[in-house]
């Protein structure tokens, strides 16, 4: 397919009316906001209906948040209550709970209040009377300093046992009061106080300064999600004992609030079950169902949906058309840069192409998308510009580029200062690799082969250093089968050294597989490798190149380090979304066999033997296969 927009599809796709997003219908719902995740918003939508838990797993930045706020807008505004804290005359450390409708918790606390105040307004108005006389009284009879001082005993005894009526206020805990619609909580990250409920300690407990039990009542998450949706992104980081109490809430929907410090006073109390009847949005990483309460997991599962967020969509048409609305989306919410023309769009377009990873699909990681966004807008407003164009998305690349590529670039310019790789001439052992920092940013990855004989006849082994990790120990272990293939008998009497350079952070992953079989190839042979070539590709032990991943990022990163070559699997070939500075600086060529790419990288007559061997080799694969084909065709027959 090809990733470029013809005319015709660029004229369906914005239209003759659209000149900036300004124009773009945005819907007022979330739930028809959120983008390619069709499955998601349906399951989202069935749970809200029916009140059902809802773990969603993916990729970070994919819409999962969105989706449990837009759930929080589909439930009934009609069904939210207000709860409160009574005090309790026959046990103080066991406040009781009241539910009320909505706005009616507000209306009582403010009616106890007035009805406080009054009280209190009428009993100081006596004592005042009352200390008044003593006083007068006090003076008539000559007594004054006596007077004074029964005025002021009264005064005291009065504060220490006459009943204090705000004592008796109820505490609103939980309020919804003008809320437009269910509540939605996001208790990411917090701690047990924060999401269970706490009690406030009271340094104060004696002496007529105590704190009412039901005054140092705090709800948490849980109950505040009341009737609405509680959202707790990567799940698995809560503490398990936070996880079972969480189980617990769901199950009974219900949860008493007590002192979260055992050596806090508000250990004490316990205040009557609080009623948390919430919709819980669990969300991680696909780490997260691994590590999570499996009771948790096994609850939400048994009443409810499990989601996996999908990171790309396909590069259609219609898709595109929902990147232009979502790109009107970002500039509404945020409601500070200007709107974007159509070649803004055309670029955040491309870019969601190359950030996809995949053949004919958009990214649906819109977060990050969102930060470029946001920059462009930012770079446009910050030159008074009343339209984002095309010229503030492309400064925009450059300057919201992730740690992962400014960290890319250092050990590109470090590379470059002590020549840890080359790019003229030709070496023997010495190749130029390629590989992905982050996800999203590339780099040279030089990769050195000597071969020595071995000390036992016999024993020979392949040795590989660079921190290697499992996956990339594999791809060597075979690669080494290859080279059994070319070499015969011959390795048996030798130790092959296989060097990764610099490789600080290890090396993952077995995208190095046809860059480590093309240098030990050169050092077994003493054949010299072309350095102005790069490449990158995964090499399965019959000799095919495999395809790899972040094949753009790759190559950019050799055409910045001042590579003219670059080798990829032909089956990437599709992958491939360079930025257009790039496009001249560097050949791209895919290949299919380990033979093309010793072809296109050695140097020198002396490779055509070792070429037609492997040509040979792929060949009897190929005809291997087919017979084995032709076999299972005819046992069908």
């Amino acid at each position: 397919m090809d990733n470029e927009m013809t005319a015709n599809e660029e004229a369906e796709l914005f239209g003759e009316d659209f000149n900036t997003t300004n124009s773009i219908d945005v819907p007022e719902l979330l739930i028809d906001q959120v983008i390619g995740q069709d499955h998601a918003v349906e399951v989202v939508k069935k749970a809200a209906s029916q009140r059902r838990h809802v773990m969603m797993i993916g990729t970070p930045g994919t819409g999962k948040s969105m989706l449990a706020k837009a759930m929080a807008e589909l439930l009934p505004k009609e069904e939210l209550e207000d709860i409160m804290t009574y005090p309790n005359l026959e046990d103080n450390n066991n406040p009781k709970i009241r539910e009320v409708p909505a706005g009616k918790g507000r209306e009582i606390v403010l009616a106890h209040k007035m009805e406080s105040r009054k009280k209190a307004q009428s009993r100081n108005m006596l004592m005042m009377f009352l200390v008044f006389g003593i006083v007068m009284y006090s003076f008539y009879v000559g007594q004054l300093l006596w007077g004074i001082i029964a005025a002021i005993m009264i005064l005291m005894l009065t504060r220490q046992f006459m009943p204090k009526e705000e004592l008796m206020i109820p505490k609103l805990i939980v309020s919804n009061y003008q809320k437009d619609h269910a509540p939605y909580i996001d208790a990411t990250g917090t701690h047990a106080g924060a999401l269970l409920g706490d009690v406030r300690h009271d340094p104060f407990q004696s002496g007529g300064l105590e704190t009412p039990s039901h005054d140092r009542v705090e709800s948490g998450d849980i109950h505040k999600s009341h009737k609405g949706v509680l959202f707790i992104d990567e799940i698995n980081t809560l503490k398990l004992e936070s996880q079972q109490s969480l189980l617990t809430a769901l199950q009974e929907k219900e949860y008493a609030i007590t002192g979260q410090s055992e050596r806090s006073s508000g250990a004490l109390v316990k205040t009557e079950p609080v009623p948390c009847d919430f919709i819980m949005v669990a969300a991680g990483n696909l780490d997260a169902v691994e590590k999570m309460h499996p009771a948790l997991r096994s609850r939400i599962k048994g009443y409810g949906y499990e989601v996996f967020m999908r990171d790309s969509m396909e590069d259609t048409l219609e898709n595109r058309k929902t990147l232009v609305r979502f790109v009107a989306q970002e500039v509404v919410r945020d409601g500070h840069i200007p709107p974007f023309d159509k070649d803004a769009v055309n670029e955040v377009i491309r870019e969601a192409r190359r950030r996809a990873g995949r053949k004919g699909h958009l990214t649906l990681k819109f977060r990050d998308l969102g930060g470029l966004i946001r920059v462009a807008g930012d770079i446009a407003h910050s030159e008074n510009a009343e339209i984002t164009t095309a010229t503030h998305v492309l400064a925009a690349k450059k300057i919201a580029r992730s740690i992962e590529q400014q960290l890319a670039d250092s050990y590109l310019e470090r590379r470059k200062d002590y020549q840890l790789f080359t790019k003229i001439g030709a070496a023997v052992g010495r190749v130029n690799g390629l590989a992905v920092m982050g996800g999203d940013s590339g780099i040279v990855l030089p990769i050195m082969a000597e071969v020595t004989p071995t000390q036992s006849t016999g024993h020979g082994h392949v040795i590989a250093t660079g921190m290697l990790k499992d996956i990339a120990k594999e791809a060597v272990q075979n690669v080494s089968a290859v080279i059994k293939n070319v070499t015969g008998e011959d390795m048996l009497n030798h130790d092959i050294h296989i060097q990764f350079i610099g490789t600080y952070e290890g090396v993952e992953g077995d995208s190095a597989s046809i860059s480590i079989a093309t240098a030990v190839i050169s050092a077994m042979e003493n054949i010299p490798i072309d350095q102005t070539v790069a490449m990158t590709g995964s090499l399965s032990v019959r000799g095919d190149v495999l395809p790899i991943g972040g094949v753009t990022y790759k190559i950019e990163a050799a055409a910045q380090a001042g590579i003219k070559k670059v080798i990829i699997p032909k089956s990437n070939e599709a992958d491939v979304l360079i930025e257009e500075n790039y496009k001249e600086m560097v050949e791209i060529i895919p290949v299919t066999t380990i033979a093309e790419v010793i072809e296109h990288s050695l140097i020198g007559e002396d490779k055509a033997g070792i070429v037609e061997k492997l040509k040979k080799l792929t060949e009897m694969n190929v005809i291997k296969e087919s017979e084995m084909e032709a076999v299972i065709g005819s046992d069908n027959v």
